[in-house]
């Protein structure tokens, strides 16, 4: 079924398109991060430290963001964190010594996280429980299309020119994200729907998408039991953020240092690891709202851990593209389905809180994984780098067998095996 016929809600589709454009600042950006500070004298040190100040900023904000939409409004949050992010980011190739850049990153990483949880308490709130991996992985793919279109724009615009170039193109962005906000999202267009089509009244009748009987008369959930509800989510983004954050900084200089790729190559590390999520992260959704998102997302890390040692091994540039492509195929399409695995076994009501939550993990791998990395890299070598990382994603691999039951799919399947059973 196509993404037109499925969703039919012009806010979900609003959503999207902000997130796209967005999403081509944060390319854009982040494709010439490294490149920029080290241009600028920065060691791997100072560069770990300044993914950490992004990593704090995210962490700090992300429980706040989740007040914030509750009490702003998701379109209030969302307008507030883009104009924040293009003036923030706008003004980062002003600085170059480390406060300053750290004090910008900060912001950018609070900034980020709101709109973040805007976005996703939106589209969650609106999916239906079969198909909230589907709805957040083209969500993913808004992101992961923007990476892809970001550094391909960035790397001919800073070619013999400064890098800041790339990042006033995503400030510029960032407010064309806003503009699209401000004039189109929710927009007086009659009854509102769902994600699916359906109009609230349909959905409330729909025993499916509430949960739980009685769920709105009952007290909301404490943070701990949130937390433990979500636990496997939050497993995953602290990995895939410990991975990300390190990744991006640290693979191109491995690429450079140790394997003697240019520097203008190794823009487009992030372009193929974008298109992999792209190219495969709605079937990963599709795959998990049929067989059980905690399943695919083990399946998904078993792989991409493989990928990682691959390039311990690997001495030809296009056979390590192959391989960040099928990273970004397997490893980031675990973001948009660990996402859907939070909004199918978290009540509605306690969505926000849910967001903030597993975004404050996501935060808290990107600010542990870049100073790991940068003492690894620094002392041990590349290789010690990549090896610590795949043990990470094997760990997540052990934490879903322990709680596999924790996926009501596999909940579901457990029960049909024993109602089967005789007698």
């Amino acid at each position: 079924m196509s993404a037109s016929r499925k969703i039919r809600d012009r806010n979900v589709l609003v959503v999207y398109a902000a997130v796209l454009l967005v999403g081509i600042a944060y390319g854009a950006s982040t494709g010439v991060l490294s490149i920029h500070l080290k241009g600028y004298g920065f060691g791997k040190g100072e560069m770990g430290g300044l993914a950490a100040a992004f990593a704090t900023g995210i962490v700090a904000t992300s429980l706040p963001a989740g007040w914030l939409v509750r009490h702003l409004t998701a379109k209030r949050t969302l307008l507030f964190a883009l104009l924040g992010y293009a003036i923030t980011t706008g003004t980062f190739p002003m600085f170059h010594t480390f406060v300053p850049c750290a004090i910008s990153r900060f912001l950018d990483g609070g900034l980020s996280v709101c709109v973040w949880v805007a976005c996703e308490t939106v589209l969650l709130e609106r999916a239906r429980d079969d198909e909230k991996a589907y709805v957040m992985s083209l969500y993913a793919m808004c992101f992961a299309g923007g990476y892809i279109v970001g550094p391909l724009v960035a790397r001919p615009l800073v070619d013999g020119r400064p890098t800041g170039l790339a990042f006033w193109l995503a400030s510029a962005l960032a407010l064309a994200s806003a503009a699209v906000v401000q004039s189109q999202l929710e927009r007086a267009n009659g009854q509102r729907t769902s994600a699916s089509g359906e109009r609230p009244a349909d959905a409330e009748r729909r025993p499916a998408d509430v949960g739980q009987p009685g769920e709105d008369s009952r007290p909301p959930l404490s943070g701990g039991d949130i937390l433990w509800r979500i636990k496997n989510s939050c497993f995953a983004t602290f990995g895939y953020g410990y991975f990300q954050a390190s990744v991006v900084l640290f693979l191109p200089l491995f690429l450079i240092e140790k394997r003697g790729v240019p520097e203008n190559d190794t823009i487009l590390i992030t372009a193929f690891f974008a298109a992999g999520m792209l190219l495969f992260t709605s079937l990963a959704g599709r795959i998990g709202d049929r067989l059980g998102h905690l399943y695919l997302m083990r399946v998904l890390a078993t792989v991409g851990t493989v990928m990682i040692l691959s390039f311990v091994f690997l001495t030809k540039f296009w056979l390590m593209c192959g391989a960040v492509f099928v990273a970004g195929a397997t490893l980031a399409s675990i973001s948009p389905v660990s996402l859907a695995l939070l909004g199918v076994v978290t009540p509605k009501r306690d969505l926000a809180r849910g967001n903030a939550i597993y975004n404050a993990f996501y935060a808290g791998g990107m600010l542990l994984g870049p100073p790991t990395s940068s003492f690894l890299f620094t002392t041990q070598g590349g290789e010690a780098m990549l090896y610590h990382l795949a043990a990470l994603w094997c760990a997540f691999v052990l934490f879903t067998l322990v709680f596999m039951r924790d996926d009501p799919a596999a909940a579901r399947r457990a029960a049909a095996r024993r109602a089967a059973l005789p007698g």
